[in-house]
């Protein structure tokens, strides 16, 4: 189960307020990947609290208005298809948190990013942690609360039942890749991703981005 460890090594000196942040949608083929952000007071978490990924939809759906009223704050960002296309993932993710943790009614003092990579850059003082979302309370708050609004923004889209959006939620599922083989690419799906490539018929839609904004970008304002 999450605990406060991280959160509590963090409050130290000048920091006082931590956030913890996790995305959804990255690896997805269609909709806006989105980032949520959650500040706690480190009471004790709603029971059952854990990675998203390891609750059932119907648990994680029921946790969303117990955390929402239990959390400090919590935000939202999300950052569009034609963001992602246009300026590729790093710097999508990067205008997604930023808008997530500015929609915070705190500022936080020191950012906790569920993975490996930074990609929200300066000014924000960040901790990247591995398996945050399933270790670190705060964390996992937000990988519930991101990853339930997301999925239900998805089956509410135009096609969402030709492409299964409600199940796969725009991740490449087999019923997923079969619409696409079949109907080619919606306004929802990203079109300068490879799996265009491996589609013949549909191929000629790719999108390639102007190699000056490329990917890692991380000093465009928004």
């Amino acid at each position: 189960m999450p605990s406060y460890t991280l959160e509590r090594l963090l409050t130290t000196g000048s920091n006082k307020i931590v956030a913890g942040v996790d995305e959804v949608g990255r690896g997805a083929w269609a909709g806006p990947v989105s980032v949520c952000a959650v500040v706690t007071d480190f009471s004790e978490p709603p029971e059952g609290l854990t990675d998203s990924k390891m609750l059932a939809p119907g648990r994680r759906e029921a946790m969303v208005s117990v955390l929402e009223s239990w959390v400090v704050g919590f935000g939202h960002g999300e950052a569009s298809v034609e963001e992602i296309d246009t300026l590729g993932m790093t710097e999508a993710l990067r205008r997604a948190a930023r808008r997530a943790l500015e929609a915070l009614p705190v500022k936080p003092d020191v950012v906790i990013l569920d993975g490996k990579h930074d990609y929200l850059g300066a000014p924000w003082p960040v901790r990247c942690e591995i398996k945050g979302d399933l270790n670190c309370v705060s964390v996992a708050a937000a990988s519930v609360l991101a990853k339930v609004r997301r999925d239900l923004f998805m089956a509410t889209l135009e096609g969402a039942d030709v492409y299964g959006f409600a199940e796969n939620a725009g991740y490449p599922s087999p019923a997923h890749q079969a619409a696409l083989a079949e109907h080619g690419p919606g306004e929802h799906h990203r079109l300068s991703w490879s799996y265009l490539d491996d589609l013949p018929k549909w191929r000629h839609l790719k999108r390639h981005r102007d190699p000056a904004v490329g990917e890692g970008q991380l000093s465009l304002g928004f």
